[in-house]
């Protein structure tokens, strides 16, 4: 048993290493361009040909550019994923540009695949995120008030915002460790989702009325989805 020890110790610090550091899949070449018309499934996309790559591959125009933030919300995020530059393919990076209206909100929400950076280019942003289920069945919120060129860390699969507090537009942009980081808006997916979850179930988990759940779905029903320009990752 003695000698088995050491064995035992260096295969349990590589499933701790494996599962610390899991994330997309690293790049095995040196890089694969998705082919998004291609029929095969796995687990990214397929890459084409490395002989048929172009610049365009690379390269998305107009972050630059503000998007229209009129909408129920008051925000718009312009995604960058490997939906928009088929090189991200096994880079495990994405970004976004974040608009804000006075006022307006980047609804709570996860990203399942990705942590995500955000650096604030103009106006003041409140964010925050909220700790997983604690020992206590707490939940603690982090939050803080950022100001031009201030940087903000979301880990990832948890729930976070952010929110314009000043009277002018804001932009933030977002850098997120995943070629493809997902989003899971959490009104939209609770009280919006095809089929809807019965009022039953989400009367009891919210302790509401009925009346109040059904109120709710008919606001976050899939004709009523807030949209977003390109791919949303937010």
């Amino acid at each position: 048993m003695e000698k088995a020890t050491p064995l035992l110790v260096l295969v349990l610090l590589s499933l701790a290493s494996s599962l610390t550091f899991a994330a997309d899949p690293s790049p095995l070449q040196d890089f694969c361009v998705a082919d998004n018309m291609s029929p095969v499934l796995v687990n990214g996309v397929v890459c084409k040909d490395p002989m048929l790559a172009q610049a365009s591959d690379f390269f998305f125009p107009g972050l630059d550019m503000p998007r229209n933030t009129n909408n129920r919300v008051g925000s718009n995020v312009t995604a960058v994923n490997v939906v928009q530059i088929p090189g991200l393919n096994t880079l495990g990076i994405s970004m976004a540009r974040i608009d804000f209206a006075p006022y307006g909100l980047n609804p709570p929400h996860t990203h399942p695949r990705g942590t995500e950076m955000i650096v604030v280019q103009e106006g003041t942003l409140l964010v925050g995120f909220v700790t997983s289920n604690l020992a206590n069945g707490e939940n603690r919120l982090i939050s803080k008030v950022l100001n031009k060129g201030d940087v903000f860390v979301f880990p990832i699969g948890l729930i976070h915002f952010q929110f314009n507090v000043g009277q002018t537009n804001a932009v933030a942009i977002a850098a997120l460790a995943s070629q493809n980081p997902g989003v899971i808006t959490i009104a939209n997916a609770v009280f919006g989702s095809n089929l809807p979850i019965s009022d039953d179930v989400l009367a009891k988990a919210f302790q509401l009325d009925k009346k109040v759940v059904d109120f709710l779905q008919a606001q976050f029903g899939p004709k009523n989805l807030i949209t977003t320009d390109k791919d949303p990752m937010h």
